[in-house]
């Protein structure tokens, strides 16, 4: 007879594989952010961590050890839609054709190969993240999870860390995070007084990014949470 413990570890479609995740790239995930992180750190400030692209790479490391479909997806709702937007923007530009122009500093030669390596997760991330969320399933409390996440984070942002323009003392001062004044770091922006915008950005990044992200991830991959009988 055989062992139905076994023959399920030896399944690639069962749930306990499915929810397995290589030790390998724990380890290969925990170096790179070993790398990024102090570098980081030293270069722009703590601040530079507020990014939400930033927080999503602390969510996936303790997603991959934890195994936590929850950490996966909330990274996934949160950052997938404005990453795709990256690597399309940065296929583009790689054939001389930018879509936005937010990754031409990838081609700069001002900015070192490692400089940019790093920054390359931008690219990879959400890459890892479906692959993980389709490995564990989605777990649909991440938007209401990541929502929360932002909403905070967005508060700090705004009223805690510096407006634009960066001072003239310290011209590389992170503005500005996560466009809480506006799309430009140079200024403020003046279509809205900024409370207004503020408080649009509060309520349009969930239901214009978060929750069209949702959908599709809810559609496209099973439920990592227990059916109720």
């Amino acid at each position: 007879m055989t062992d139905s413990s076994s023959s399920e570890a030896n399944n690639p479609s069962s749930p306990s594989s499915l929810r397995s995740i290589p030790l390998w790239l724990k380890l290969a995930y925990s170096g790179f952010l070993a790398v990024l992180v102090p570098y980081y750190w030293h270069a722009y400030g703590p601040s530079n961590f507020l990014f939400f692209c930033d927080i999503a790479l602390f969510l996936t490391l303790v997603a991959l050890w934890k195994e936590s479909s929850l950490l996966a997806s909330m990274a996934g709702v949160g950052i997938l839609a404005p990453q795709i937007l990256w690597m399309a923007d940065f296929l583009s530009s790689a054939v001389g054709f930018p879509l936005t122009g937010m990754t031409g500093y990838m081609f700069d030669p001002n900015f070192t190969l490692f400089v940019r390596g790093l920054s390359f997760f931008h690219f990879w991330l959400p890459i890892l993240l479906v692959w993980m969320i389709w490995r564990m399933g989605y777990d649909s409390r991440a938007l209401f999870c990541w929502t929360i996440v932002a909403w905070i984070v967005l508060c700090i942002c705004y009223f805690l860390m510096p407006a634009p323009p960066a001072p003239e003392d310290n011209p590389s001062l992170i503005v500005n995070i996560n466009y809480v004044y506006g799309f430009s770091d140079k200024e403020p922006q003046t279509w809205l007084p900024p409370l207004v915008w503020f408080g649009a950005l509060l309520v349009v990044l969930p239901v214009a990014i978060y929750l069209p992200t949702h959908l599709a991830l809810k559609k496209l991959f099973r439920s990592s949470l227990p059916i109720a009988q």
